[in-house]
């Protein structure tokens, strides 16, 4: 049977693309590609980069304090929301055009509109145009949600957020993930009047206990109002602000309402259904080691299968699923051990068990210690950072690292390449410190602080 691609690709973020782009550059495949928005995806246009951007903006203030105790004559100013966000709207823009530009060079025909499948080889554009692939992948990514109560089209979302026409007095922050958490540092950072709402009874919940728990004290020495075992009740309109009533049995107004309390897979209308192809609790694409659905012919990545939803893993997934289904060389996606960063302010940067995971799996011994940075502490501030290993005492081996400190996303992305390898804590004993740096206490603890 003759197809007009080899390969049919619904999505243009960065799992999407990738497949896509290797598939086609490398010339196995005619590929095509469908997007319905903007190319780039969540990470790239109302995700991780945007977000990034914003932090780099929010930490400014803080370093005005830290450059006038090392000598240097600068005067506190205000931000300028106006003046960023021009500037972020242009880059967005830019890196949409290398994304669109990365497709057009390696051949891959594109199509900016919505697509569904009709059958196990047949996609349909939203201009009813047909057409046939060997093989289709569904890279749809995942959105953010609202629960349903009283009020609540009055909240923004992470998507929103990047897109505000002035910058708030006050903002209510809802939920206790690293998408909320991220984004309160982010607000108070750059003035605003910051409040956390989370249901718990700790934020960054499925993280380090000792790791999150720090972050939430220094957020709170940052000046955000976190409220932890709370939640909202009922919104309602009050003037030009959304007046709010808590669970704690405070109601207070705020500016804006933002909700960062969960994020669904975007597989509805896909034409999934009537194929047959699985779908999950959460409305998940069910795929394999491979990212193959039920339906043979048909695969799916990213978070859109809800399996780690993290943009690199989808870049990962679309390199394997090329590496299985166009060059013969079966490859299952490794999810294990995956070094990850939460842009809080304190950062962290994690990978491997938590304590209390790796607790419950076998006897441990954990290093840690405390303290204040150099820069921090010449500064006259009172922010602490964190080292953590937890090391198995049967095997030596590493089994977690975890680190709160400015740069802890640069740190861990090289500590994660020891752990994955295997590293026993007696490798990180003999790795000589590079002095002086925060990063030295990772190889010069000597004795563990408890065990379990």
């Amino acid at each position: 049977m003759s197809f007009d691609y080899d390969l049919f690709v619904i999505g243009g973020g960065s799992g999407g693309v990738r497949a896509a782009r290797v598939a086609a550059g490398e010339n196995v495949a005619k590929v095509a590609l469908a997007e319905e928005d903007r190319y780039g995806g969540t990470c790239v246009i109302r995700g991780c980069v945007p977000k990034k951007l914003m932090v780099f903006a929010s930490e400014f203030s803080g370093m005005v304090g830290d450059a006038r105790a090392f000598g240097w004559d600068i005067r506190p100013g205000a931000f300028d929301w106006n003046t960023f966000h021009d500037k972020l709207v242009a880059e967005l823009d830019r890196l949409e055009g290398v994304y669109r530009n990365i497709l057009k060079n390696n051949g891959v025909e594109s199509f900016d509109q919505r697509a569904h499948v009709v059958d196990p080889h047949t996609v349909e554009l939203a201009d009813g145009t047909r057409k046939t692939a060997k093989h289709i992948l569904i890279a749809t990514g995942g959105r953010p949600v609202v629960p349903e109560f009283p009020g609540s089209d009055l909240a923004i979302t992470s998507n929103e957020i990047f897109h505000l026409e002035t910058l708030p007095e006050s903002i209510l922050i809802v939920g206790g993930g690293y998408i909320a958490s991220e984004f309160a540092g982010i607000m108070n950072g750059l003035g605003v009047n910051t409040t956390q709402f989370y249901r718990g009874t700790q934020i960054l919940r499925g993280f380090d206990e000792e790791a999150r728990g720090l972050i939430c004290d220094e957020m709170r020495k940052n000046g955000i109002d976190v409220r932890l075992e709370t939640n909202v009740v009922e919104m309602a309109k009050d003037g030009d602000k959304v007046r709010v009533k808590a669970t704690d049995g405070s109601e207070d107004r705020f500016d804006v309402v933002m909700y960062a309390t969960g994020r669904a897979p975007n597989a509805d209308d896909l034409g999934l259904e009537s194929l047959g192809v699985a779908r999950g609790r959460k409305g998940e694409i069910i795929v394999d080691a491979y990212s193959q659905t039920c339906v043979p012919s048909i695969y799916a990545i990213g978070d859109v299968t809800d399996r780690v939803n993290l943009t690199p893993v989808a870049i990962r997934e679309g390199m394997a699923f090329v590496e299985t289904v166009f060059k013969g060389n079966p490859t299952p996606v490794d999810h294990e051990l995956i070094p990850t960063a939460i842009f809080t302010q304190p950062e962290m940067g994690t990978v491997g068990l938590s304590e209390e995971e790796a607790a419950a799996q076998e006897p441990i011994e954990v290093y840690a210690t405390s303290f204040k940075p150099m820069q921090k502490s010449f500064a006259g501030g009172s922010q602490r950072v964190l080292m953590k290993l937890i090391v198995s005492q049967a095997t030596r081996k590493v089994l977690g690292c975890h680190i709160v400190a400015p740069g802890a996303g640069e740190m861990i992305q090289l500590a994660g390449i020891a752990v994955k390898m295997g590293a026993t804590k007696e490798d990180f004993d003999r790795t000589v410190a590079v002095h002086p740096v925060m990063a030295e206490e990772l190889v010069t603890m000597r004795q563990p602080v408890r065990t379990a």
